[in-house]
Formats: structure tokens, sequence, C-alpha cells
């Protein structure tokens, strides 16, 4: 069975040295969609850079945590709308449209979808990195 093994690893060695071309344009190309597919479901900022954006007035945050975690503890003047329910309540956020959006969620892991969501209709969005868990390990307040 090591033989069998031996002798395939020898095989995909002797390709990727004839077909270098090939396996780096491959690479590229699941680089470059990685990256896009990561600025579509809206661009990620740090908790400084996203905080610099609202004092600037520039930007608006949207906490997408089901309600009891967002009356537990949230960002100062954020808007709660539950990852869950935004495609129905997206035209809620009309009115802001002028302004980024800063999606933030317990950990990062629905931020995505709603960024997607949201960049297909044409809203400015950026993910808030490490969500609201990363918020709170900065030491900056929430407000109950």
């Amino acid at each position: 069975m090591s033989s069998i093994t031996k002798g395939g690893s020898v095989e995909i060695i002797a390709f990727l040295n004839q077909e270098w071309m090939l396996v780096s344009t491959l690479a590229a190309l699941i680089l470059i969609y990685g990256w896009r597919e990561r600025v579509k479901n809206g661009q990620p900022v740090t908790t400084a850079q996203a905080t610099a954006l609202i004092n600037a007035d520039s930007a608006i945050w949207l906490d997408i945590r089901e309600s009891k975690e967002f009356d537990a503890g949230h960002i100062v003047d954020a808007i709660n709308i539950p990852h869950g329910k935004v495609a129905e309540r997206v035209t809620e956020l009309d009115k802001h449209r002028d302004k980024t959006i800063i999606v933030v969620d317990k950990l990062g892991q629905h931020a995505g979808s709603v960024g997607r969501l949201l960049g297909g209709k044409e809203f400015d969005v950026r993910r808030l990195s490490g969500g609201i868990s990363e918020w709170q390990n900065q030491g900056l307040p929430l407000v109950k």
C-alpha cells in the first residue's frame, strides 16, 4: 500500500513540475475568487476603522444578533434587525443609503451573508471584524 502512495505522490510532483504554469494560474484564480467573495460580502473593518467612520457621521451600525442578545448589550445607536429578518426588513435601511452600513454580529458568522444581501441592494457595506466579541475584547463600551 505504501508503494502506491509513494508512486502517487511522485506522479503528483512530476505533474506539478511539468504543468507549473497551469497550477500557478489555478492558484491565482482561486485567490482572486476568494478575495472578490470577501469584498462582495462587505469589506471587513477593524474596531478603530469602524469607530472613525461612525465619528465622521458617515456610517451606521446594523446589529444583526437576535433581540435578546442585542438587549443584553449593544453598541450605542445601533439598529437591530436579526439576521434572519434582514431580507424582509431591508426597506428600513433605505433612509441610510447615503451612509456606510457596518454589520455587527456575535463573531462574524452571519455578517457575510447579510453584507452580500445589502451589497446586492446597492448599499455601501462593511463588516466589523470579529463581531461584538472583538468589540468587547477591545474594552469598548456597550449599552443596555
